[in-house]
């Protein structure tokens, strides 16, 4: 048996970011991670051919390098060797079927020059600023308790900042769609050929709510932090976050899965593990969905039966799927802007990308995916051979079982095989091809990841859903991990729930790891993420 101040379980980045703090703080921890190395979705591989460094999960980290848990981490992180890469130029862009292709800059003027009607210019540079004007009472809301005193203060700060008619036209973007929203404030596509499909990366589709307010929130992200990426690749964000436990005397358990929570007198007092026993005389933090906080980590009769009930009920949403291509040299693009781009969208907008999602949705492998295709070499050469290049490839839209080929061409009776996994991926590099007709050709190993594949790497991606679960709005914000349990603290004295199944939700900034460690440590105040305008630009 082994005694801690606290016992995390789950070494994903919020499980990093809560053992780091609280090692710093003075609190001795005990991180349990059931896989054989720390990480969750965060890996360097090389996948395809040596010398090929390919981030095998996730890549880009604005919303780590934006958000609260870096700037309480990020100096210690870089004297542990944490170093990032980023442009201070053209960041992303999108590729519709007809080669049209719309661009955006660190400089949201910049961007907006390139759209074709004078009011879309006006518009999305006002959007910015409203978001600007108020993001600190907004990121009090998306990085703190929702159901506590500091969201009301917060809330009360937006209303004396927009008045009555701001603080509505806030709520209405939350409850509008992405497309929606992009329909009703812009005359152009532009704006939404460039941020529907980021809708993606949210876990959502253009037709879900709460759409309308995150095209603002990605676009004033994208100006602000632009698309950093760690130099050698994610997995030195991890090296860095070993040797910083390291250092703070967090003691590491790898390879070792968590049975059950120990609940004495209504109190979590550790876990059991592999047999063993990790005592936590403060607190324990669980990173897991709730499915299996509520449905088989905690003793029966320990919680309300409403709270069991609603986590069998808590629904996952699409699968996602990886794949990483080996190039000999660059992509020759028919557009050669792309050539520099560090991340591109083959997409139309919410047209091809909402035809995608409600292909997935029903269960069909779409005719023509959205295809993010990752260029890290762009801003980190050293990732690939000199002279070769790489793709990270990313598809958000694909059924955890699939029923179907929404183009008839694939045989799903199986499910998920190496077959049907190679042939999906197939046409995705043909579809790529469309654009960069030299790939073919260029080609030198592919490596596909399927939904199955995630699944078995993090036990918190059931079915292949890389979010921790659906992120519609009635399983977010105040509802999230689960309506009657909206919040960090569960009903147990001294249990935590933290991770992307809890608010503000998925994506790589460790915001509940920070949240509850903040609270741990600082007593019951809420950091809130820093202000982060269209001006303010975050650099490695």
């Amino acid at each position: 048996m082994a005694e801690a101040d606290a016992v995390v379980i789950g070494s994903g980045v919020n499980g990093l970011v809560a053992a780091a703090e609280l090692a710093l703080a003075g609190w001795s921890v005990i991180l349990v991670e059931r896989e054989p190395d720390i990480g969750g979705f965060i890996a360097t591989e090389e996948r395809t051919l040596p010398g090929y460094l390919h981030d095998t999960y996730s890549s880009w980290h604005p919303l780590f390098v934006s958000g609260p848990a870096f700037a309480r981490l990020g100096e210690p992180l870089r004297r542990h060797g944490l170093e990032y890469r980023n442009t201070d130029e053209w960041a992303i862009a999108s590729v519709a079927d007809d080669g049209r292709v719309t661009l955006a800059h660190r400089d949201p003027e910049r961007t907006a020059e390139g759209f074709a009607h004078d009011a879309d210019r006006a518009a999305y540079l006002a959007a910015l600023g409203r978001l600007g004007a108020d993001m600190e009472a907004i990121g009090g809301l998306m990085g703190g308790e929702l159901r506590s005193p500091a969201a009301l203060r917060h809330a009360v700060a937006l209303l004396r900042g927009g008045g009555r008619q701001g603080v509505e036209r806030w709520l209405r973007s939350v409850a509008t769609s992405g497309r929606g929203y992009l329909r009703a404030e812009f005359r152009g596509d532009e704006v939404d050929h460039l941020y529907a499909p980021w809708l993606l990366h949210a876990g959502l589709s253009p037709d879900h709510a709460s759409g309308g307010f995150l095209v603002t929130l990605f676009a004033a992200t994208l100006h602000g932090a632009g698309v950093p990426v760690v130099a050698g690749g994610a997995g030195r964000f991890l090296d860095a976050f070993r040797s910083l436990l390291t250092t703070t005397g967090v003691r590491v358990e790898t390879g070792t899965r968590v049975d059950r929570v120990l609940v004495e007198q209504g109190r979590a007092v550790g876990v059991a593990a592999g047999g063993r026993v990790f005592r936590a005389r403060r607190a324990v933090l669980a990173s897991v969905t709730p499915t299996a906080l509520y449905g088989t980590l905690l003793p029966e009769g320990s919680v309300r039966r409403e709270l069991r009930d609603e986590a069998r009920r808590f629904r996952y949403g699409r699968a996602a799927m990886q794949i990483h291509v080996a190039l000999s040299e660059p992509l020759g693009w028919r557009d050669a802007r792309l050539n520099t781009i560090p991340l591109v969208h083959l997409t139309d907008g919410s047209g091809s990308t909402g035809i995608a999602c409600a292909e997935a949705e029903a269960g069909l492998l779409p005719r023509r995916p959205t295809v993010v295709v990752g260029q890290q070499y762009v801003l980190d050469p050293g990732r690939v051979p000199t002279g070769a290049a790489a793709l990270w490839l990313q598809l958000q839209e694909v059924p955890s079982t699939p029923r179907g080929d929404a183009a008839g061409e694939l045989d799903t009776a199986q499910g998920w095989t190496p077959e049907l996994a190679r042939g999906y991926a197939d046409r995705v590099l043909n579809r790529i091809a469309g654009h960069a007709p030299d790939l073919p050709g260029k080609v030198l190993a592919v490596d596909v990841i399927a939904p199955p594949d995630l699944a078995r790497r993090n036990t918190n991606a059931p079915g292949g859903d890389p979010y921790g679960g659906s992120l519609e709005l009635d399983q977010s914000l105040l509802w999230r991990p689960l309506p009657a349990s909206g919040r960090h603290a569960t009903d147990i004295d001294g249990l935590w729930h933290i991770g992307a199944s809890t608010h503000p939700g998925a994506g790589l900034g460790g915001v509940s790891g920070h949240m509850v460690a903040t609270t741990l440590t600082r007593g019951p105040r809420f950091a809130r993420l820093p202000r982060l305008s269209p001006g303010r630009r975050v650099r490695g």
